[in-house]
């Protein structure tokens, strides 16, 4: 018994084994995967045939179609009524009319019986030759359908397809009709090509990772976006495979979350796409597309799979591939329609001679024809009496050509025209010779072929989508900062509810908190909404990966009370979450005496005050204090041991001047939308800022002040220009003087002024008609009113008046009215500079401020550069400071 049994369940085994493997392949080669010779699935196919056999030039209603392809496909009419509208989208083998749908919008088709199409002029060139086609029995037997259609073009590579079976999937993403055809030409040139895809969503698209569509490439795709105005935007092309609806979708999500700031989002779209982003005020434009980019359906990445059947089979190609045997394979249909095409000229030169002969010797009068006793002796003797002509025919003469002569009627016989008949043999003739010379240059028939399509089909197909370099964008830069983080001292707990205690900053939930204890340890954690942290905190703020110009500045002692001091500066670029780390060298005691935080690596001067005791020596400190200046250290590592402060116990650390940035300059941009400086490439660049450089803020009012690069910095929406502060340069101002009731001219040089003030006149009625920094400008002066007759007046800036200061009231233009003033084309120019070496930000921040040792820093996140005692202390005896300490 319990062998029986084990034998049924082998049995059962096999038969799921058998029967899973024939599923499994009948849906590869049957349903999901196209074929490699003409790109067509199964029902597509089918479709397409069964249009075929329909069509009279004119539109058959949807339903009839699916009707009549259910002769050939086996699986009901929706699968069919789903793919004869994809094929109907795709805008190239079907005709439509009706409602059929917008792949825009995902809108669905209307019912077959409302909608119509019919086979394009170009799938009626390019897909059907029946002549050339292999025929197999449909499925149950009644009708012939096509093993695969004589497709003389690369449709699979132009239309795209996608396809899921059983243990694989395919998808072959479209390409642009044109460089599908140019592709082929270079092909059969024997030059090399490059074949990238085009969606008819258009948007924007990077194909660096394509890998000629092999398994393992990708491509990045983007919606286009573009900005109406500061507070809105307009999505007007979309991403390959994503729609209107679930671009909304993801949009209403990202902003649920809160990690973009909208308002309102409205969907335009009728022939193009148009979805239209109101944001909420105060958000920066910028920020905000590359947040949609980040956060929604905006930009997504597609994975090519191009797998096709060949030889009844399943394989992996790459685009060129497929274009190349598309190609030979067109070209090898083209032969056979030739050959074909010959043949039958061949056959028609040939009947019309034997036509021509038959009539003009007048055999058929023949009295042996006329006498004859049967068919059989008349047909001998006309085949006889054509055996002077044989020579010139191509093959010999059979019976059926002598029956054909012999049904030919007496009233064709008695119209005859030997003229046209030898213009007919003629013509058929040449075409016969031109068949055979396409015959022996199949690679320039080919081409030319080709060509032709291009030229009656290629305008129809302009490539929609833009080719871009993307670069990456972080998520942690452009998540909106909809959080609020607040502190608990007396709990020792952080998080974003914590609202009744101390607020720190905004942060967004993709921020990491950067944590430091009062014994050295630091970690980062995400935001939480309640966690706790401790008491004992020197430092909570954002922490920023990768960030080289925040700088910390620490005074440390490194072990218990009569250990020794030391100071350095480092910054911290990665760290793991939740993972301790510690400032000091983990020895049992440790503590941090001074610690500050610089987000552009400012450098302050502090006094370190000394306690009155002896250390472990038994010596006590000659003098009460130590001078440290930031400034003078090396940005290191995290994990260096830094410069020996003292070897006594510290009873206080006072800060004594703020510091200036040591690093190396870095570029600030201006942002309209926000009117906010920032430093990532946002709005309009001010140029490299570094030191105490200042920016110069011109307002339409006629004020000026001048401000630090902070990005923390406001700025009113009144603003006419804005730029770097240079206190050399000259501006020409033309004004009108209220309070004196004329235009002035005056040129002068601006001043750094942290307040506002006012360089057009004394009254508030006073107003700038032209500012200009050209160093050597002209103006021209219309008049107006009474006085327009007088000729425009032109006025050298330089000459009129010299300069002087920005308060001066200038010299008077006219007291004649005037209509307006506008800069004219200067005819001197400044002589060229010498050429200097560019100054860029410094992407790796290490100022040395002192001649010490050169200290390289490889890029990564944790760094040793701990050094021993020794060096320490010899750096220790180089500081003047430190020498009056020991």
């Amino acid at each position: 018994m319990a062998e029986n049994l084990q034998d049924k369940r082998t049995v059962l085994a096999g038969m799921f084994r058998d029967w899973y493997l024939e599923y499994a392949s009948y849906v590869i080669l049957e349903r999901a995967v196209p074929h490699i010779d003409d790109g067509l699935k199964p029902v597509q196919r089918r479709i397409l045939h069964s249009m075929q056999t329909l069509d009279d030039g004119r539109y058959n209603k949807v339903a009839n179609i699916v009707g009549n392809t259910m002769q050939y496909h086996p699986h009901g009419d929706a699968s069919i009524g789903d793919a004869l509208v994809q094929l109907g989208q795709k805008e190239l083998l079907i005709d439509t009319q009706g409602n059929w749908g917008n792949i825009l919008t995902g809108d669905s088709a209307a019912a077959p019986r409302y909608i119509e199409a019919r086979l394009s002029e170009f799938a009626l060139e390019t897909v059907f030759s029946p002549k050339i086609t292999e025929w197999t029995p449909s499925y149950d037997g009644r009708k012939k359908e096509p093993v695969t259609l004589p497709v003389k073009f690369p449709l699979l590579l132009t239309q795209g397809v996608e396809g899921i079976a059983v243990g694989l999937s395919s998808k072959i993403l479209p390409h642009n009709f044109n460089e599908v055809i140019d592709a082929a030409v270079a092909y059969l040139h024997g030059e090399s090509f490059t074949l990238l895809p085009d969606f008819q969503t258009g948007g924007l698209m990077d194909a660096s990772r394509y890998n000629d569509g092999a398994r393992g490439g990708s491509v990045k795709v983007r919606a286009k976006i573009e900005k109406i105005d500061n507070k809105t935007l307009a999505i007007t092309e979309l991403p390959f495979g994503k729609t209107t609806t679930t671009l909304i979708s993801s949009i209403l999500g990202a902003m649920e979350k809160g990690k973009i700031k909208i308002r309102h989002v409205d969907d335009n779209t009728a022939a193009t796409a148009q979805i239209i982003v109101q944001l909420i005020p105060g958000t920066s434009s910028d920020k905000a597309i590359d947040a949609l980019y980040a956060f929604t359906d905006c930009e997504v990445s597609i994975s090519p799979i191009c797998c096709v059947i060949s030889d009844k089979k399943p394989q992996f190609l790459t685009v060129s591939q497929l274009l190349r045997h598309s190609v030979d394979h067109t070209r090898h249909l083209l032969e056979e329609e030739l050959k074909i095409k010959l043949a039958e000229t061949q056959e028609a030169r040939l009947f019309a001679s034997l036509e021509k002969i038959f009539i003009e010797e007048r055999i058929y009068k023949d009295r042996e024809v006329e006498e004859a006793s049967d068919m059989d002796a008349a047909l001998e003797h006309v085949d006889r009496r054509l055996t002077p002509f044989k020579p010139s025919f191509f093959r010999e003469i059979t019976r059926d050509d002598l029956l054909r002569l012999w049904e030919i009627k007496m009233g064709r016989i008695l119209k005859f025209n030997s003229d046209k008949a030898n213009e007919k043999i003629a013509a058929l003739a040449a075409e016969v010779e031109k068949i055979e010379f396409n015959l022996a240059h199949m690679v320039d028939y080919t081409i030319a072929w080709f060509r032709h399509l291009k030229e009656k089909y290629g305008e129809a197909f302009p490539r929609r989508t833009l080719m871009r370099s993307f670069d990456s964008i972080e998520a942690t830069k452009v998540a909106e900062a909809n959080k609020r983080l607040y502190f608990d001292k007396a709990g020792g707990f952080i998080g974003t509810s914590l609202k009744d205690n101390e607020f720190l900053f905004n942060c967004s939930d993709l921020d990491d908190i950067l944590i430091i204890y009062k014994d050295g340890t630091y970690k980062i954690v995400r935001v939480p909404e309640k966690q706790y942290i401790g008491k004992k905190i020197v430092h909570i703020g954002l922490f920023k990966k990768g960030d080289r110009r925040t700088i910390y500045n620490v005074i440390y002692r490194n072990g218990d009370k009569d250990a020794y001091s030391y100071k350095k500066r480092f910054f911290i670029t990665g760290l793991t979450r939740d993972k301790e780390y510690n400032i000091t060298k983990g020895v049992p005691s440790s503590r941090i005496e001074y610690f500050t935080c610089n987000p552009n690596g400012e450098a302050e001067t502090v006094k370190v005050f000394l306690r009155d005791e002896p250390n472990e020596t038994g010596r006590r400190p000659r003098a009460k204090d130590v001078l440290v200046n930031f400034a003078e250290l090396d940005i290191k590592g995290k994990e260096a041991l830094g410069n020996l402060v003292t070897k006594y116990q510290i009873a206080d650390v006072k800060l004594i001047e703020k510091g200036r940035s040591t690093l190396g300059g870095r570029e600030v941009w201006f942002d309209r939308d926000v009117l906010r400086l920032n430093y990532d490439g946002r709005g309009e660049s001010l140029g490299i800022f570094q030191g105490d450089d200042k920016v110069l803020v011109i307002t339409r009012d006629g004020e000026f002040f001048t401000s630090t690069y902070s990005e923390s910095n406001h700025y009113d929406d009144n603003i006419l220009r804005i730029e770097k502060f240079n206190p050399d340069k000259i501006w020409t101002l033309a004004l009108f003087d209220a309070s004196l009731g004329f235009p002035y001219l005056k040129r002068f040089q601006f001043e750094a002024s942290a307040r506002p003030q006012r360089f057009v006149g004394a009254g508030p009625d006073s107003r700038i008609m032209l500012l200009t920094d050209t160093v050597y400008p002209r103006l021209e002066v219309t008049f107006g009113d009474a006085d327009s007759v007088r000729a425009p007046l032109e006025i050298d800036a330089e000459e009129f008046i010299g300069v002087k200061s920005f308060k001066a009231k200038g010299k008077r233009i006219s007291t004649f009215t005037i209509e307006g003033i506008t800069e004219l084309e200067p005819l001197r120019f400044p002589p060229e500079p010498e050429p200097e070496e560019e100054e860029t930000p410094d992407e790796n921040p290490q100022e040395e401020t002192k001649q010490e040792r050169p200290h390289k820093i490889e890029p990564g996140d944790l760094f040793d550069f701990a050094e021993n005692d020794n060096n320490d202390n010899q750096a220790t005896e180089n500081d003047e400071a430190t020498k009056k300490d020991i």
